[in-house]
């Protein structure tokens, strides 16, 4: 094994872990311990505001979607987990009002044919690279352009051992 593919090899057994790690620690990572306010701010920001348009129930001022958050306030303060309060107001409301497409059945499509291209997509480009790397770099020599410069040389020999 040449030493580039040691290194090659050594780069992507860095890279690996680093990515899962990094995957694992936004999947799960931040999930400590909230108060009640950053958990109805969670929920709120979740859905759109039935009178507005493009914006959250969290940012949003109109009197629909402040009671929308008195009433997750309220629910949260009663011991419902966010689970529930979000199927209490995708049931009440619809998933249209979701702001981020829940990741089943159907729309789960959202969530899967992104990452898909990416993937297609990084793989096509080791591909391509690969095969780059795997060509000759400048034309192909014939047995003619080897006797060509091979007489040139006895040539530049005979100049310059008759000085």
């Amino acid at each position: 094994m040449t030493r580039q593919q040691q290194l090659n090899r050594v780069a992507w057994m860095v890279l690996v872990p680093v990515l899962l790690v990094a995957l694992l620690f936004g999947t799960f990572g931040g999930r400590g311990p909230r108060t009640n306010a950053d958990r109805v701010n969670a929920i709120a920001s979740e859905f759109k505001c039935p009178t507005c348009r493009s914006e959250s129930v969290e940012t949003s001022n109109a009197q629909t979607s402040r009671i929308i958050r008195a009433d997750i306030a309220r629910r949260v303060e009663a011991g419902e987990s966010d689970d529930e309060i979000r199927a209490y107001l995708i049931s009440r409301y619809g998933e249209e009002y979701l702001l981020t497409p829940q990741a089943t059945g159907a729309s789960s499509v959202v969530w899967i044919l992104p990452v898909m291209v990416i993937v297609a997509a990084i793989a096509g480009l080791a591909v391509a690279f690969r095969r780059w790397r795997a060509t000759p770099s400048g034309p192909e020599l014939t047995d003619a352009d080897r006797r060509l410069v091979d007489a040139a040389r006895r040539v530049e020999r005979t100049h310059t051992n008759g000085d």
